[in-house]
């Protein structure tokens, strides 16, 4: 999966960029700092899991060879090298290496390859760019001034050339806010039905956009296994989705502590590593 594509799909529809944010914050909920892994780097870190469904973290040492801290490194940037180790792509087109012990790899385990994690939600990416589609094709309807907002038909024989000049322009002018732009049509002679306008597919009329971006905003929140109470859907019906609070406790109990256990890898790799001194890494009290 191209990377910067993931990163780009965040902005193509509001629930799939909001809710990475959302399950990253209820991770920093559960989140206890230390001096060598504070709040900002597990921010970025956890962002980044939930968005390329892995996360990097360099341990970075001190003079004397023990870790100091955990730092964060970008995983848009990072490249597990062939052989063991890690490089890092800078946008100066430069490369920076990392020995295997240097890099803590937090990865959602994909079933087809064992060296780079997944986002769980790739099954859903063909309804988040179907969904973008339709909002995309609404925006360029309005935009593209070609439909009318009415239709002024005259058959008068005896409208003289400045009169149909001076009611075309008053129409022009007091078209309104918006692309809705009215015509102005003399037919001498004609019928009533000399003009007709015979759409081809009206998007609007059908109320096809709000089917699609319905239909689509679910299948993206349930490939985030996202609840739909949290993922700030405004409830169809007077009974809602239930008690907010128990949804919190049951969502947060399956989804993310699991989560958690991911990266508390770290705490284990770093108890298995005999330079780091501990009492410099006290953790703060969780309020």
């Amino acid at each position: 999966m191209s990377r910067p594509g993931l990163a780009k799909l965040l902005k193509a529809n509001a629930h799939h960029g909001a809710i990475p944010g959302f399950k990253r914050n209820l991770l920093l909920r559960e989140f206890m700092p230390s001096v060598g892994f504070t709040f900002a780097t597990m921010s970025r870190a956890a962002l980044d899991f939930n968005v390329f469904g892995e996360a990097y973290l360099y341990r970075k040492p001190n003079a004397f060879g023990q870790v100091l801290e955990m730092e964060h490194l970008p995983a848009i940037n990072m490249r597990v090298k062939i052989g063991g180790g890690f490089v890092q792509l800078l946008a100066s087109g430069k490369e920076v290496e990392f020995d295997q012990d240097e890099v803590e790899h937090i990865l959602n385990y994909d079933v087809e390859q064992n060296i780079y994690g997944v986002p769980d939600y790739l099954g859903g990416l063909q309804a988040l760019l179907l969904n973008e589609a339709a909002t995309l094709f609404r925006r360029r309807y309005y935009s593209n001034g070609a439909h009318a907002g009415y239709i002024f038909y005259t058959n008068d024989p005896d409208l003289s050339e400045d009169d149909e000049n001076e009611l075309r322009a008053q129409i022009s002018a007091s078209k309104g806010v918006g692309n809705f732009r009215s015509l102005f049509v003399n037919i001498p002679g004609g019928s009533e039905k000399a003009i007709q306008i015979i759409p081809v597919g009206d998007f609007q009329a059908k109320d096809e956009l709000e089917k699609v971006k319905n239909i689509t905003r679910n299948d993206i929140i349930a490939a985030w296994r996202m609840n739909p109470a949290l993922a700030g859907i405004i409830p169809e019906n007077n009974a809602g989705f239930g008690d907010i609070e128990k949804i919190d406790r049951v969502y947060t109990s399956n989804e993310i502590r699991p989560i958690c256990q991911l990266f508390n890898q770290v705490n284990d790799s770093l108890r298995a590593d005999r330079r780091i001194n501990w009492r410099d890494v006290e953790a703060e009290p969780k309020e």
